[in-house]
């Protein structure tokens, strides 16, 4: 059995795939971040059995010796430690670079010292901005127009350099926009829901123009666990996409239809990105996951997108998942 590693696995994806990995049988050991509660994030409300089944290990991955202790003894990492909120990066850019950068060249020196197998390194659909031509393929063009996406270009390019100049067997997986049961309230679908769920019914966004493909977390979670498996890929940016592109404004609408809802926007003066900043249109080509991994989304498409909607909605309708979240806030 593989010993794995999953940095992040406190959060959102990272919680989800910590969990499907260990229903798949592997020895997996969580890194969460150190804190004073001794919280794991949402592998706190994991089934017990799960949380029987994993070994923790508190840290920080800004920390190089943590990371390496972490790591000792691992087959293969999957890295999705990360900041990851933009507007948060126009406020405190020097973190993202601190956690994303710095953390990032600290697995990967642990990974190429220790003998690692094999490194899937997290990257983002946000690194490419706003898209020159569609469906993007993973040859489109890098455009750092927020903080958070400069960081990412800087740990994707050095996943890659370590490859290129160690031969460290690293993956470059690039999720597009996950969303789904535990996601944080600084993305557009639990902002949306939260509040429709709270009683509002004049919703406070951003920018609704936009389009973005959005890939259920179940997806994104099977894609990294083919990633993980496959000997391909090495040295590769490999999308994770639905292959689906959809408005802000037709997904509130999706949203309303499938919560019985009728909602009214207010543009939140707040949540708009500055102009430049702001990215117009993600959509993904996901045909080589596909070539390289065997994986396809099971909620592609629109009927997909409707399916993968339905279950986040019936997760954050729940009233104990809800009260974890404070809708009347905006969240960076």
């Amino acid at each position: 059995m593989k010993k794995i590693l999953v940095t992040g696995a406190d959060g959102f994806i990272g919680s989800h795939l910590t969990e499907a990995l260990v229903r798949q049988g592997y020895d997996v050991r969580a890194f969460v971040l150190y804190n004073s509660f001794g919280s794991w994030g949402w592998l706190d409300s994991a089934p017990d059995e799960i949380k029987a089944s994993i070994d923790v290990f508190a840290g920080d991955i800004r920390d190089p010796n943590g990371v390496r202790a972490a790591m000792a003894g691992c087959d293969a990492v999957l890295h999705l430690a990360a900041l990851i909120a933009i507007p948060y990066s126009y406020h405190s850019p020097d973190t993202y670079i601190d956690t994303n950068v710095k953390g990032t060249l600290n697995i990967l020196q642990a990974a190429k010292d220790l003998g690692v197998s094999r490194v899937i390194h997290t990257s983002t659909s946000e690194v490419y901005g706003t898209a020159r031509f569609v469906p993007i393929t993973e040859d489109h063009p890098l455009q750092g127009q927020s903080p958070y996406s400069a960081s990412k270009i800087g740990a994707d390019q050095l996943a890659y350099s370590f490859f290129a100049s160690f031969d460290l067997p690293v993956v470059i997986a690039r999720p597009f926009n996950t969303y789904g049961p535990r996601q944080s309230a600084r993305a557009v679908i639990p902002t949306i829901m939260t509040q429709i769920a709270n009683g509002s019914r004049h919703l406070k966004l951003g920018a609704i123009h936009p389009t973005r493909d959005f890939n259920f977390v179940s997806d994104t979670v099977s894609a990294f666990i083919a990633a993980l498996k496959s000997t391909e890929g090495l040295g590769e940016v490999v999308n994770f996409g639905s292959n689906f592109e959809i408005s802000i404004g037709d997904t509130v609408k999706a949203i309303a239809e499938v919560m019985g809802a009728e909602v009214e926007i207010e543009t939140d003066e707040i949540r708009l990105r500055p102009e430049k900043s702001e990215v117009e249109r993600l959509w993904a080509d996901n045909q080589k996951a596909f070539e390289l991994f065997g994986w396809s989304p099971s909620y592609g498409g629109k009927d997909g997108f409707h399916r993968g909607l339905m279950e986040t909605a019936k997760w954050f309708t729940n009233p104990s998942n809800l009260a974890r979240y404070k809708a009347g806030l905006y969240n960076i």
